[in-house]
């Protein structure tokens, strides 16, 4: 990642083009991994599909430590910005799906401030491409976060309020699908 992004996450207004051009670029490595073909797969090759995606993103030329900088950048500016600056955060992972796919937080994480970046990543993803695997990925963070003794109820209703409202699938917006997990919880 250049050196010109990490300069701007200091700075009280991060250049959204700044963003992109860097997401862009990851986008493309990750597309290597996140569009390879899997033909007639066996059941061997099925079950262990994950641990070769994981080991295929491990030899990629991709510099963990900026990506997480990138992606806290972008936490940071969805956290403190306008309507407008989240759609336009929101914009950027639908058009950029191999880097939505492929880049995340580290694994290992057990704080409020971690889950709650989580979920305003989650936020930011906006239902992904399918909103079941979201709704899988807030249950899952939310349990985590319970292990962890964190009241997750006001960070559910923080992010939720920051989230989009709008459906793209058919089985509510982000915000509606955060409340009613909230509600649930």
């Amino acid at each position: 990642m250049s050196t010109e992004l990490d300069a701007v996450r200091y700075q009280e207004h991060v250049e959204l083009d700044d963003i992109e051009r860097e997401m862009a670029r990851l986008d493309a490595v990750y597309g290597r991994v996140a569009h390879r073909p899997v033909i007639q797969p066996d059941l061997d090759t099925l079950m262990n599909m994950g641990a070769r995606i994981e080991r295929d993103l491990a030899e990629l030329p991709v510099d963990h430590q900026a990506e997480e900088t990138l992606l806290r950048t972008i936490i940071d500016l969805y956290a403190v910005g306008d309507v407008a600056e989240r759609a336009a955060v929101r914009d950027l992972f639908r058009r950029y799906t191999s880097f939505r796919w492929g880049a995340h937080l580290p694994r290992d994480w057990s704080t409020r401030d971690e889950f709650r970046a989580r979920l305003i990543l989650l936020s930011a993803h906006d239902q992904g491409a399918d909103t079941r695997d979201e709704i899988l990925t807030l249950q899952h963070t939310c349990n985590e976060a319970r292990r962890f003794g964190i009241d997750v109820a006001p960070i559910l209703d923080e992010v939720a309020a920051m989230s989009s409202d709008v459906d793209l699938y058919g089985m509510g917006s982000m915000r509606e699908v955060i409340l009613s997990y909230g509600r649930r919880s």
